[in-house]
């Protein structure tokens, strides 16, 4: 029988009621365990009684970073329902195709959204709505939580069940559900808790969004499982994040974000004068990390300790303690406790030691697959093993290096870019014969779209043509910075594109 979830939430409210868990950067609003396991009772029954939520239904989230996406997703968890954070950064047409897949039962969402969600409740199933500011004050969701039950009725889950489903681009030009059990979120909290030096009295910072992994799990869901505390900060801003490090009455213990942040950061000038020695760990993720930015903060005491994960491991499997990142720069570390890992040639085999190969995982942090894509499952998942899509090697002393991935997929700016499905609008616009989007360096987001270009015959649209094309069809980290036009593609006997030939033609465009 699978192990029974535990309300996390309500086990330190009834542990240390008044200790802080929340804070709320953008409103100044603070709850502490007791505060806000209230707070998620009372949203639980709302949706189970006033809005007909059972077990397994979804609750969608278009909303901005606030302590009330907590509130929803621990709500969920009380009543079984399955939390749905969207990716505000799309586009309505984009968003569209996500709802009607996962099909939520009701949408919460931030005031400002309110256009957006009135335009998708015409296109798609969904119903309900609720409204919320993020910052408390009288709105709908403030007036839901005042007027309803203290106590929802009791659901049974276990680590087997569905928690969050969260969407990621896909290779074919589709968006798929990742599926996150409650199981793989205790896991992932185990995971990274020792690496990381989590106790009860750490203090976490969370800037990354949290419709992504990286916000809910890196480390927000950690500090809560230890029953620390955690900040939550509406969107990045480098000024704040070095000054709220550099404040003693804060006591910031724990920060995580990718490369972009840290780069940021450092440009700052604030950064020569912050007084980095409260961190007890500087975690770092979601993009390959140049190593002048980890000497960086090694030359300012702090080492950046490097880790591997993926929306579908919850996000863990490979993992840095501190004294790992600063002996092997570039490593993504070792195995994390509870996963397996490894590392496969192209003829399904294990390579030798030292050689490269795609990183295969498995273990119960891992999802189960894809929501409603058995054709993704069967392709991804192989006798319990999720295919990576990325390069990997290890040394002699079991550190993993991830050095390539093994699809076309780029990351800009910590979001995973999937080339075949800004390449699937694109071939929509008048003009273009054929295309071609690759990833290519940028120094502020790590990596960029090139969209290499194929006129039809008499066409004359121009670069501009094709970035004002893709505006209202694509969200901003997915539109190609760089537009080349060429006289045909280069591609192999089958017709696929050589995409790494068309990397070394192309160069660097810095």
């Amino acid at each position: 029988m699978a192990v029974l979830h535990y309300d996390w939430l309500e086990g330190h409210a009834n542990r240390v009621p008044d200790k802080t868990v929340w804070i709320d950067l953008h409103s100044n609003r603070s709850f502490t365990y007791s505060q806000a396991n209230d707070r998620s009772n009372r949203l639980a029954s709302h949706l189970q009684i006033n809005c007909g939520i059972e077990k397994g239904d979804r609750v969608g989230v278009l909303a901005m970073n606030s302590t009330d996406m907590f509130e929803m997703q621990h709500a969920c968890a009380k009543i079984g329902a399955i939390f749905l954070p969207l990716n505000w950064r799309l586009t309505v047409s984009e968003l569209e195709f996500i709802i009607n897949d996962a099909a939520p039962k009701i949408m919460i969402h931030d005031s400002q959204f309110n256009n957006e969600i009135a335009e998708l409740k015409e296109k798609t199933s969904f119903k309900q709505s609720l409204e919320t500011s993020g910052g408390g004050g009288d709105t709908p969701y403030e007036a839901a939580i005042r007027g309803a039950e203290s106590k929802p009725a009791p659901v049974e889950v276990t680590h087997d069940d569905i928690w969050t489903i969260m969407y990621t681009s896909g290779t074919t030009g589709l968006p798929k559900g990742a599926i996150n059990t409650y199981g793989m979120t205790f896991y992932n909290a185990v995971n990274m808790g020792f690496p990381m030096g989590f106790t009860p009295d750490a203090v976490a910072l969370t800037i990354l969004p949290l419709f992504h992994t990286g916000g809910l799990n890196c480390y927000s869901s950690v500090a809560l499982y230890v029953g620390g505390t955690t900040l939550v900060m509406r969107a990045f801003d480098p000024a704040e994040c070095l000054r709220l490090i550099d404040d003693a009455d804060v006591g910031l213990s724990h920060f995580f974000g990718v490369p972009a942040n840290y780069l940021f950061m450092s440009q700052h000038p604030d950064f020569v004068t912050t007084d980095f020695s409260r961190l007890v760990c500087a975690g770092i993720g979601g993009a390959p990390t140049p190593v002048p930015l980890l000497e960086t903060y090694e030359a300012r005491g702090i080492a950046l300790q490097q880790g591997y994960g993926m929306t579908e491991t919850s996000p863990t499997v490979l993992v840095q303690d501190a004294a790992m990142a600063t002996g092997k720069p570039g490593s993504t570390g070792k195995l994390a406790m509870n996963t397996q890992v490894r590392v496969v040639g192209e003829d399904g085999e294990d390579v030798a030691q030292g050689e490269t190969g795609e990183l295969w995982v498995k273990g119960p942090n891992i999802t189960p697959g894809y929501w409603n894509r058995p054709e993704a499952n069967a392709e991804t998942i192989t006798d319990g093993w999720l295919h990576t899509g990325d390069a990997c090697r290890m040394d002699e002393e079991g550190h993993y290096y991830i050095v390539d991935r093994w699809k076309d997929m780029y990351i800009s700016g910590g979001e995973n870019v999937y080339p075949a499905e800004v390449e699937s609008i694109l071939f929509k616009m008048e003009g273009i014969a054929d295309i071609a989007i690759i990833g290519v360096a940028d120094d502020r987001w790590d990596e960029v779209g090139c969209a290499v270009v194929v006129k039809s015959p008499d066409s004359d649209i121009s670069a501009e043509d094709l970035l004002l094309f893709c505006q209202d069809k694509l969200a901003r980290f997915k539109i190609p910075k760089h537009v080349l036009f060429m006289d045909e593609l280069p591609r192999n006997a089958t017709g696929k594109v050589l995409k790494r030939v068309l990397k070394e033609d192309i160069g660097d465009l810095r």
